[in-house]
């Protein structure tokens, strides 16, 4: 019996000093994930030449004047970038998520010659790499006489997020019992109704994945804005952060700030759905 409670107490102290190793190194991960934000966000209050001095020091004399410079200035156009950003970003989650809808559930749903060749299509959309296209699309782009317009990166936006998009959502239908389908269909509800009152609403969470996913990949993306846009007017988030870089030096505190302020709208609409988020990626982790 001693020999038994001997066990007992011995791996309980082994599980004990696991359980303590793996959340210091799981406190030290999560450190360097956020030690860089933090270090930001308080470098954004120093001047260009406090920073320069001490680059990791906290403020000694905290500022506001990078935010002050950013949002008066109309040389940066900031705003106007944003508001391009917000615009592009919207549009094209909007058109994804709604085609990838409805082209996942077809897919998944209604058998016709050609459907597995049509998914595999859509799967290899998957396996291109964006970045090898650049050049085909930019000459594509002007020889139609459609690159530097407002609408322009919509188009990419678009065919490189459907994809995935109809990846998540062909898998997610497949885990649908379709005695539900069945059902509304003898009840007398329409192929329509049933997709938008019925499927719709138990896709919700995986088509929430598809958006987040979307809206943080679009807003950041910088490739094909750089290629396709060249008016100032019509420059997104991460073309007018170019600004703040120099030939020679950079205002590092005040592309900080610049970057916190544009950071923004994705902070608060990470925190306001953050439930949706997570649920959505739990489902569609499930449902895939």
């Amino acid at each position: 019996m001693a020999n038994v409670n001997t066990e007992i107490k011995t791996h309980k102290l082994r599980d004990g000093i696991l359980s303590v190793f793996l959340n210091l190194v799981m406190a030290v991960f999560s450190l360097t994930c956020i030690f860089p934000l933090i270090w930001m966000l308080y470098s954004s209050f120093k001047e260009k030449r406090a920073f320069n001095a001490d680059i990791i020091g906290l403020p000694k004399e905290p500022t506001l004047t990078n935010y002050i410079r950013i949002l008066t200035n109309s040389d940066y156009h900031l705003g106007e970038s944003m508001m391009n950003s917000v615009r592009t970003t919207g549009l094209s989650v909007l058109f994804i998520v709604l085609f990838g809808f409805i082209v996942g559930y077809i897919l998944a749903r209604v058998k016709f010659r050609g459907n597995r060749l049509l998914y595999v299509m859509f799967l290899m959309g998957m396996l291109i790499p964006i970045h090898s296209l650049l050049v085909p699309i930019y000459v594509v782009f002007n020889n139609a006489g459609i690159s530097n317009r407002w609408f322009t990166l919509l188009l990419p936006y678009v065919s490189f997020g459907l994809p995935l998009a109809i990846f998540l959502v062909e898998g997610y239908v497949k885990g649908i019992p379709i005695a539900l389908e069945e059902a509304a269909a003898i009840d007398g509800s329409s192929f329509s109704r049933t997709l938008w009152t019925i499927i719709l609403p138990i896709c919700k969470p995986i088509l929430v994945t598809v958006a987040i996913i979307q809206v943080f990949g679009n807003w950041n993306e910088f490739s094909f804005a750089l290629v396709l846009i060249k008016d100032v007017a019509l420059q997104t988030v991460p073309l007018a952060l170019t600004q703040f870089k120099g030939q020679f030096a950079s205002d590092y505190p005040k592309q900080m700030a610049a970057m916190l302020i544009t950071m923004s709208p994705i902070v608060i609409l990470y925190f306001a759905f953050s439930k949706e988020i997570i649920k959505g990626m739990v489902a569609g982790a499930v449902k895939g």
